[in-house]
């Protein structure tokens, strides 16, 4: 089935402005899969580690932490994760250094079966633009 998710920038050293991107993609994805498509809907370049967590909130230390060094992000799939377990969110964190913040939500549009000829995941909707990943120091 494809899931449609609302990816929404909530932190990043140099963000500026509302930063949403609307991703289809087929449920059976991974957790990797899920970055490179957030990593193209923005234009980043993939130069960085990054993870995925489930926590009440983005800040919370309470947190289920999906990345390299647990195997998570290339065997957990979207539709083992979703439903997310009551008043929990799922955060994607990238580069560690820079600290781009995610969060990412399923939405309410009904899955559907692939389209004949499309290609997954895709981005569907954009809002604001895509944050400067490593803006000119002349700037």
């Amino acid at each position: 089935m494809i899931w449609t998710l609302k990816v929404t920038l909530r932190f990043g050293i140099y963000a500026e402005g509302e930063c949403v991107r609307v991703i289809e993609i087929d449920s059976s994805a991974t957790l990797a899969d899920l970055h490179l498509a957030i990593q193209r809907a923005v234009d980043f370049d993939n130069h960085h580690l990054f993870e995925f967590y489930c926590a009440r909130t983005e800040r919370s230390r309470d947190r289920d932490r999906f990345d390299d060094e647990n195997g998570e992000l290339f065997t957990r799939t979207l539709d083992t994760l979703f439903p997310l377990p009551k008043d929990r969110k799922l955060f994607y964190l990238f580069d560690y250094g820079d600290s781009w913040l995610f969060s990412v939500a399923r939405t309410r549009k009904t899955p559907h079966e692939p389209l004949a000829g499309v290609k997954y995941p895709r981005l569907v909707e954009s809002v604001g633009d895509n944050p400067d990943q490593y803006p000119d120091p002349d700037d």
